[in-house]
């Protein structure tokens, strides 16, 4: 039998690996803390060198008044209601206490969980989000801290947004600046009051302002939640334009706060299935009468300069909301209405519609400059005694065109004009019953380029002699030129200015119909004074400006200016209700329904290139004007005031007057008489003059007829006078 060998008794030495070699060990040991103290050199230089030259901002912006924080200045109407805010960053800071708990914990949960452990820079972030990128292969993951965030926040130029690491290193070291100066719960204010939580907010007032219409103070878990939620990508999870990832954020949110034990489970059950519940109240985005704030912003800027745009101004108007979305339902509808061709027989020939213009012109970027191609229009409505602007419409898009209609057009005021030429010949004695001559021109006025002037009526008729009530109420040309004619060009001019019309009027006989042009706020304004029986008031747009501390800064006086006596204004006023009960805005006022203690007058100028219907009743004013903004033909046929301009001014009022008493009817001065008079030729009626003839009227004293009617006699005979 073979022998088996015996195993070698000396076996082969085990095989060491090469790095667990004690030498090799020691040199990459070496290696490594000739490493580390190259990278905490590189570090250390980076991070003394990163700030030098004054690279780095300065936290002493932090330790003045505000604590570096800029405030936007807020517009409020009349009852106290936000308008809208002005200034680079919409802001209003509150203090930390003021800001609930949930909404501190939601951000806390969210952007900085180690927030009060750490001193600026959480460093467990810093190796989390290193080992993060270095399995991604990218530079997506962050780790800014709170302190951070609000270092790149404060001094945006000095701290750019660049994913670089000099960037990352700036933050750090003003951070740890910033925590070195202030403590925990500072820091936290200063951020919550800076933050960019999308739509203009900066900050979670503003924030809780413009997405759920409430302060901050009164946000619930939810809500809190869902501003927290914002800081990762502002636009990206806007609630209002972006509903669904705003949610699946918000709940993201709730989750973390769940996790840091700031809800229970139950609880973040419980405030996932909240719905998303936001303000559909249009002053939060700042779109109630612009026309209006920026004719405001430019008279306050000139007065308060920068402090207008973070100075955190409290700024309270005269506008009435209510009123104002009254006035731009009106008239926007009116609008609608005649671009739909309801006064052209269903058809609007040749022009171009606001609706056409939004779906083509506006939507392919064509810019037509501050002046629009489709029809537009304005109305301002003031407090009677005060001047207080009520309303204002600049323009039917203030997005697509920023000129005000209202405050900065000139436009012929048309037949809204010839109250002046009444006024002053009431002023001169005149009586309303006095006969005008409605006939034509005879020879024609020579015009400044010596062409003839032969002005017409729009019904190309004449009514030969007619009393003067009869002749402002039916709006004829002709009859007014004349009376006008006889009183001066300078007579008339004086008097326009009485009533605050500032705009240069040529001495020349067509300015008896309003054929130079005016501004639409003093046109309107200029009514005031019949109004009031005999004082106008200036537009008023602002109550007071308060700073933040409430300090009034600023309270504008009324202004109010004598214009006529009580008993010649109430004589005006009275033929001016005569407009509205039987003339030229019967159809569209008093026979629409409103039947409330009115005056007014319409206005049409040659070729109805402008509509006007200026209005009141004892205690408000409403002007309404319809045009193109190159002046061109409203309709072909009857575009007169009175019928496409007064329906809206009716609506306006009948909507206005829903939800306040009515108002009273203009007090008679006691020493006004009142006499019979022949309608037909002015003289005081007699028993035989016809019943259709014979009219009551008042008058003031000295300027009533005395002589009987000579022309109706017994048995029908008569002497002409």
């Amino acid at each position: 039998m073979a022998s088996i060998p015996a195993p070698n008794p000396i076996s082969p030495p085990i095989p060491v690996t090469w790095w667990k070699r004690p030498k090799v060990r020691r040199r990459g040991l070496a290696a490594a803390l000739l490493l580390c103290a190259y990278g905490g050199g590189l570090s250390y230089g980076s991070w003394t060198r990163v700030c030098a030259g004054e690279h780095c901002p300065s936290i002493s912006r932090l330790l003045g008044p505000g604590s570096g924080q800029t405030q936007t200045s807020k517009v409020y109407a009349a009852d106290g209601r936000l308008i809208t805010e002005l200034g680079a960053e919409r802001r209003t800071v509150l203090p930390l206490t003021a800001i609930p708990l949930a909404l501190r914990q939601a951000f806390l949960a969210t952007e900085d969980k180690r927030f009060y452990s750490h001193h600026g820079i959480d460093y467990w972030r810093i190796f989390g989000a290193i080992k993060n990128d270095l399995l991604s292969l990218s530079w997506a993951q962050g780790f800014s801290t709170i302190t951070m965030q609000l270092a790149r926040n404060i001094f945006p130029e000095e701290i750019s947004r660049e994913k670089k690491l000099t960037r990352k290193l700036k933050e750090a070291r003003v951070a740890v600046e910033i925590e070195r100066a202030f403590p925990k719960d500072t820091i936290l204010q200063l951020y919550l009051n800076q933050i960019d939580l999308g739509a203009g907010a900066h900050g979670v007032e503003a924030a809780a302002q413009i997405y759920f219409g409430k302060s901050a103070r009164q946000l619930n878990v939810a809500e809190a939640a869902t501003l927290a939620a914002l800081p990762k990508a502002p636009a990206f999870y806007n609630p209002r334009t972006h509903p669904e990832r705003a949610v699946r954020r918000r709940n993201l949110v709730l989750g973390l706060m769940r996790e840091r034990g700031f809800l229970t489970p139950e609880e973040s059950e419980l405030w996932r299935s909240y719905p998303l519940v936001l303000t559909a109240n249009r002053t939060n985005y700042g779109d109630v009468a612009p026309y209006f704030v920026e004719w405001l912003r430019v008279q306050l800027d000139a007065r308060f300069g920068r402090d207008l745009y973070d100075g955190g101004l409290r700024i309270y108007t005269t506008l009435d909301l209510d009123m104002q979305e009254a006035a731009e339902r009106a008239l926007q509808s009116q609008l609608d209405a005649v671009e739909a061709g309801v006064y052209s027989n269903g058809k609007f020939p040749g022009r171009t519609t606001y609706r056409e213009y939004i779906e083509s012109s506006k939507a392919s970027g064509e810019d037509h400059g501050p002046f629009s191609p489709y029809l537009q229009g304005a109305l301002v409505a003031l407090e009677a005694n005060t001047g207080y602007i009520r309303a204002m419409i600049g323009g039917r898009d203030f997005d697509d065109s920023k000129y005000n209609r209202a405050t900065q057009a000139l436009r012929q005021p048309g037949s809204t004009f010839k109250p002046f030429v009444y006024s002053a010949a009431i002023r001169a004695g005149h009586p309303v019953t006095e006969m005008l001559d409605d006939s034509p021109l005879n020879p024609p006025v020579m015009q400044l380029d010596s062409t003839p002037w032969q002005p017409k009526d729009d019904d190309d008729t004449t009514l030969g002699m007619i009393p003067l009530r009869e002749a402002l109420y039916l709006s004829r040309n002709l009859a007014t030129i004349k009376l006008g004619m006889g009183l001066g060009e300078q007579t008339v001019i004086g008097e326009a200015r009485r009533y605050g019309i500032t705009t240069p009027l040529p001495a020349y006989p067509s300015i008896h119909i309003g054929s130079h042009s005016v501004k639409p706020i003093e046109m309107i304004a200029a009514y005031t004074a019949f109004a009031t029986l005999g004082t106008r008031a200036e537009p008023v747009g602002v109550l007071r400006v308060e700073d933040r501390q409430g300090n009034i800064l600023w309270q504008p006086a009324i202004r109010r200016e004598p214009v006529m006596d009580p008993e010649h204004t109430w004589l005006m006023v009275d033929v001016m209700k005569d407009v509205i009960r039987r003339g030229t805005a019967f159809s569209a006022v008093w026979k629409a329904g409103f039947t409330l203690p009115a005056a007014g007058k319409t206005g049409t100028t040659d070729d109805y290139t402008d509509a006007w219907f200026i209005g009141y009743t004892p205690e408000l004013v409403a002007g309404m004007w319809v045009g193109y903004d190159i002046p061109q033909r409203i309709l072909e046929h009857n575009a007169g005031g009175g019928r496409i301009v007064a329906p809206a001014w009716t609506a306006f009022m009948r909507d206005v007057y829903d939800r306040r008493p009515a108002p009273p009817d203009w007090e008679r001065p006691d020493s006004l008489i009142t006499r019979e008079v022949d309608w037909s030729n002015g003289y005081l009626a007699t028993p035989f003059c016809p019943q259709a003839v014979r009219h009551w009227d008042w008058f003031y004293p000295g300027t009533e007829p005395t002589q009987a009617c000579p022309v109706h006699a017994p048995f029908g005979v008569g002497v002409s006078p």
